[in-house]
């Protein structure tokens, strides 16, 4: 079992961020920093107008292909 390749790689990577210090925080700050990216801004900033106007699939395609496709 201790041979495989996949063992070996989890313990390197096990004992890594065992004895971390301030590399923890360091990636404490980075999973918050990924959340507030991903969660918090797409609520406030990126709603799903497309879900809010258009009922069905093909309504919200029409309306994307339009808008695309449309000169102004």
């Amino acid at each position: 079992m201790k041979n495989n390749i996949f063992y070996k790689v989890f313990h390197f990577y096990y004992d890594g961020f065992k004895n971390m210090t301030i590399g923890k925080t360091l990636w404490l700050i980075i999973i918050i920093k990924l959340f507030i990216m991903f969660f918090i801004l797409k609520i406030f900033f990126f709603p799903n107008i497309l879900k809010k106007n258009f009922k069905t699939d093909e309504e919200r395609s029409n309306h994307v292909i339009e808008q695309l496709t449309n000169k102004k």
